[in-house]
């Protein structure tokens, strides 16, 4: 029963600390995280200025997790170069070094002072002064957790049990270093492990070579949490925590079999042997610091071997070549290559919604922002490109063929647009909620769904051939789309005044996605105006009377 409440306040003790350790890392990310992220992205210009901004950030943050996976943000963004950010790493390594020897040094009674102090600033009506309470509060309670830790760790001096199992870790370092590493990584947090050193160090029931062992396996563990925090992240910022692991893992096994020979110099030192842990602790990693820094360019040239580039999906434009604008006829081919092949993406966008519509599938759906972003990069880069060719002088043909294509692609991703913030919306809507339309609703819409897309087939027909029958026919069918749209609103309106209740339920519903349909298919339509307009048949988009 005595061994259980033993472990108990242990862990309790343990948890007070990790729970203070957060609260210390929110607080000052509330109170000063704009700055502190604006510091440690410009203070990477040199070596020491990085190793510098490590240092600062982790023992503001009290996590040199926090300030690995920040720094990987930053790479990630092109804001920290990878070299340097290796060697912020370093400097955030000595930072959480030193702060574990600062609370080492006996300043528990401050615990209840800076716990009273962080509520009344908790209770000010700034995000400033409520982030700085709440770290003062969990400054307040590791502390604290110090004083409980000694208290939980007094009974294990006698403890029989402790000790055996202590002489076995002291006769087998790797396994010792394996455990104290498995405990910083499921804490996601070395400082903690080191301190739960430290208290069992005080019991005099470790030697001096195994707590160098535990305070290394410390060391490694808490390498450890940045990596598997960014396995599903870009290759630039799992580069940054790798290399970070290996630098640790590398001073680990240098420094594991020289224990033996460190421990007598170590307890030379002024501090007292009460306070190995922590001296070890910083000794290690201003050492490793100063021994990898000469090494970091080095380091990321291997880190990039060993994970390679992302594979980037093909986003970008396939047929625009600069070297075709010295011969615009080529060049306009190339550009209308392009459009063809955003219309093509329109398609994709219609048919997806399309589906989920028919068979209430969400799934369908959430291809269509991705698609809508490579309708907006590929129609900017078009026009970008033909602004290009504009600038070497176009003949009049090829002006106004370089204005067709413009036109179109901007028709194109006003399509796009319309797919994602409307129709997605309203068939998610319809989906999500399990909503149903009358049976004669439900058709109409499918129907116009069913012509939409069609339309769009034959307007990338009739962008390439310029064919003069499928303009008109497609002016017709405007005519046509705007007569569906009326004749379904007003069929939905009569069934309203019927009170079908599956008309009230989709009444808006059905609405707004008949407007977005009439919508896109005007923009569809487009594609023939200047085809009519170079016949002389076209007055404010419509047709003339054939009698004139």
């Amino acid at each position: 029963m005595e061994s259980t409440i033993v472990m108990i306040n242990l862990f309790g003790a343990i948890a007070l600390l990790l729970f203070g350790l957060a609260q210390v890392k929110d607080g000052v990310t509330r109170a000063f995280g704009a700055r502190l992220r604006t510091g440690l992205a410009t203070g990477t210009a040199n070596g020491s200025r990085s190793i510098l901004s490590g240092f600062l950030a982790t023992v503001a943050l009290q996590s040199s997790t926090a300030t690995a996976l920040m720094t990987a943000s930053f790479v990630e963004r092109d804001l920290i170069k990878p070299r340097m950010a290796q060697i912020v790493l370093l400097g955030a390594n000595v930072g959480t070094a030193v702060t574990a020897w600062i609370v080492a040094t006996g300043i528990e009674w401050l615990s209840p002072l800076l716990i009273l102090g962080g509520i009344v600033l908790y209770r000010g009506k700034s995000s400033a002064r409520h982030g700085g309470g709440a770290a003062m509060i969990g400054i307040g309670l590791m502390l604290l957790s110090l004083h409980l830790l000694g208290n939980a760790t007094e009974p294990m001096r006698t403890s029989p049990a402790l000790a055996a199992f202590v002489s076995l870790l002291g006769d087998a370092w790797p396994v010792a270093l394996g455990l104290s590493a498995a405990l910083a990584f499921i804490s996601s947090s070395s400082l903690a492990v080191v301190v739960l050193i430290l208290s069992l160090a005080s019991t005099g029931i470790l030697s001096s070579e195994l707590i160098i062992v535990l305070v290394l396996g410390a060391n490694l563990g808490g390498a450890i949490p940045p990596v598997v925090a960014t396995l599903s992240g870009p290759a630039s910022a799992r580069r940054v925590t790798l290399g970070n692991l290996i630098v640790r893992t590398g001073g680990c096994l240098v420094a594991l079999p020289l224990a033996a020979y460190a421990a007598p110099l170590l307890q030379t030192l002024p501090f007292g042997p009460a306070k190995l842990p922590v001296d070890t602790h910083l000794i290690f990693n201003i050492l490793l610091a100063a021994v990898a820094w000469p090494f970091s360019r080095m380091l990321a040239a291997f880190t990039a071997r060993l994970v390679p580039d992302d594979v980037q999906p093909d986003q970008g434009p396939k047929f625009l070549d600069m070297q075709e604008l010295s011969t615009p006829v080529v060049a306009l081919a190339s550009a209308t290559r392009e459009v063809l092949g955003v219309g093509d993406l329109i398609e994709r966008m219609l048919l997806r919604a399309s589906d989920a519509f028919e068979h209430n599938d969400m799934s369908k759906l959430a291809e269509i922002p991705a698609l809508e972003k490579r309708v907006d990069l590929l129609q900017q880069e078009v026009k970008v490109y033909l602004s290009k060719l504009g600038r070497s002088g176009l003949s009049d043909d090829n002006a106004r063929r370089s204005i067709v294509i413009i036109d179109y692609a901007i028709n194109l991703e006003h399509i796009g647009d319309i797919i994602e913030k409307g129709l997605l919306e309203q068939v998610g809507k319809k989906v999500s909620l399990g909503l149903k339309f009358s049976e004669d609703g439900y058709r109409e819409l499918r129907k116009l769904f069913d012509l939409t897309i069609d339309n769009l087939r034959v307007a990338q027909t009739i962008f390439v051939t310029r064919d003069f029958n499928l303009a008109r026919q497609m002016m017709e069918v405007k005519v046509e789309v705007r007569r569906m749209e009326k004749q379904s609103a007003e069929r939905h309106l009569e069934r309203l005044r019927d009170g079908r209740a599956d008309s009230l339920q989709t009444s808006s519903l059905h609405l707004d996605m008949l407007r977005d349909l009439k919508r896109i298919n005007a923009h569809i339509v487009s594609v023939a105006h200047p085809i009519l307009d170079e016949s002389g048949l076209l007055i404010e988009s419509r047709l003339r009377d054939a009698a004139e």
